[in-house]
């Protein structure tokens, strides 16, 4: 199956200018795909761009993913109604190493000919004075092509009904020439033909071929996958919390898990295309069983289970699937004393949590006492309370029945610090020795 071809049947392809198809299937193409330098991590709406990249190189062409070092300085004024903090070079560099180690994941950067690789556009841009930019590539293009953009006609709309203060800077208004250039660039030192991105960049790359024909009198191509979505039409990427980031340190991979996990039925046989190479008859048969028995949610644990290990590993995906049993009854002790400290807290996030110093926890008498007054009441507002319920069999602590409610303390600390307490079939409580 042609790289097209493959795209469509996932649902991943939007557009493309004519004879791309024709390009792809004579030689070996090397396509690009910008990436905006912002934060030390891409997130899951980047995920869906980098798999188009990596169906280009399963396809037997050449990934190239630019760095946008010069163009991170600015922002893309595409999608956003107000311009964005600008960030150090430090910074930038910074963020730049973390996008590289991620993009190792999914890329072959050591395959021979057909090598992904990675440039940084602050290479080329670092000594292009204000001056020679303007002469030797702003005279190319006019300001009614760059305003007739998408981007830049919803920024400048906006500013009329809202006032100045939401317009499109100057700054902003470059960008597109900026990106485009990237693309000239490209093409004439590493014969780039094709840019590659979500549908929202259509009018950027555009402006890329548009430069290479006025420039050179060369032809370039453009490919765009569907930009994809959430059910109320954003971006997709993000939960109530915030993106979901690729890096470990900034969504834990019980978290990272759990979200693919959570999806609905129409957004897992949807994604499940877009974000895991199984092929068409596997999706076909996992939809298929889906379908049958919903509630054993065989999309979202499929998705869940390609995605997670592909990201982070097969050992923090075996490790969040026994943390997501903790919460279901499954759980055990040794599941808890199995789970690192980050995921532990990453499970409980939502629930209760009481610090209790060391002091007060060794000289706490009982079960009831620790439950009660040692706990501030936030667990069980007096002892008599905590003696009735563990009486019932409805005190469990690190997964354990409390059978006595007078027994001393003698648990075994999780990561030698905590405790974890279930009030009945449901309440979580997480204590915490200090």
């Amino acid at each position: 199956m042609n790289l097209i071809d493959e795209l469509k049947w996932r649902g991943m392809f939007f557009d493309a200018m004519p004879g791309t198809d024709d390009l792809l299937k004579n030689e070996m193409v090397t396509g690009y795909i910008g990436f905006d330098p912002t934060a030390s991590s891409l997130h899951i709406g980047n995920l869906a761009t980098i798999m188009l990249l990596v169906h280009l190189q399963r396809a037997g062409h050449k990934p190239m993913a630019l760095v946008g070092g010069a163009t991170g300085m600015i922002g893309d004024p595409s999608g956003k109604a107000a311009e964005r903090s600008f960030l150090s070079e430090d910074a930038l560099r910074a963020n730049q190493d973390g996008i590289r180690k991620q993009l190792e994941k999914f890329l072959d950067f050591n395959a021979g000919a057909n090598s992904a690789e990675m440039v940084n556009n602050y290479d080329w841009f670092k000594d292009f004075s204000f001056l020679g930019f303007l002469r030797d590539v702003g005279k190319h293009m006019t300001v009614n092509y760059m305003m007739a953009k998408d981007s830049v006609k919803k920024r400048i709309t906006a500013s009329e009904e809202e006032g100045p203060a939401s317009g499109l800077s100057y700054t902003e208004f470059t960008y597109q020439l900026l990106q485009g250039y990237d693309f000239f660039h490209l093409y004439k030192t590493k014969g780039v033909k094709l840019q590659m991105g979500a549908s929202d960049q259509w009018g950027n790359i555009t402006t890329g071929t548009e430069l290479i024909r006025r420039m050179d009198g060369g032809k370039a191509f453009a490919l765009i996958g569907n930009l994809v979505t959430k059910s109320d039409g954003t971006k997709f990427g993000k939960s109530e919390g915030g993106n979901i980031w690729l890096d470990a340190s900034m969504t834990s991979p019980y978290k990272f898990y759990q979200f693919w996990l959570n999806l609905s039925d129409e957004e897992a046989e949807k994604l499940i295309k877009v974000y895991t190479l199984l092929p068409q008859e596997e999706i076909e048969r996992l939809t298929a069983e889906h379908k049958q028995a919903p509630n054993l949610r065989i999309l979202q644990k499929a998705l869940a289970e390609d995605v997670t290990i592909r990201v982070h590993s097969a050992e923090d995906y075996r490790a969040a699937v026994e943390a997501s049993e903790v919460l279901f009854g499954k759980g055990t002790l040794d599941t808890l004393k199995r789970l690192p400290e980050d995921m532990l807290l990453a499970v409980f996030e939502g629930v209760p949590q009481i610090a209790v110093s060391r002091a007060d926890y060794e000289a706490t008498p009982t079960v009831s006492d620790l439950l009660a007054a040692s706990t501030n009441g936030i667990i069980f507002k007096s002892k008599g309370e905590a003696k009735r319920m563990i009486a019932d069999n409805g005190v469990s602590i690190n997964k354990e029945k409390v059978q006595n409610s007078e027994e001393p303390l003698a648990f075994e600390l999780l990561q030698n610090k905590y405790l974890v307490v279930q009030k009945g079939k449901k309440n979580y409580f997480l204590i915490a020795v200090n």
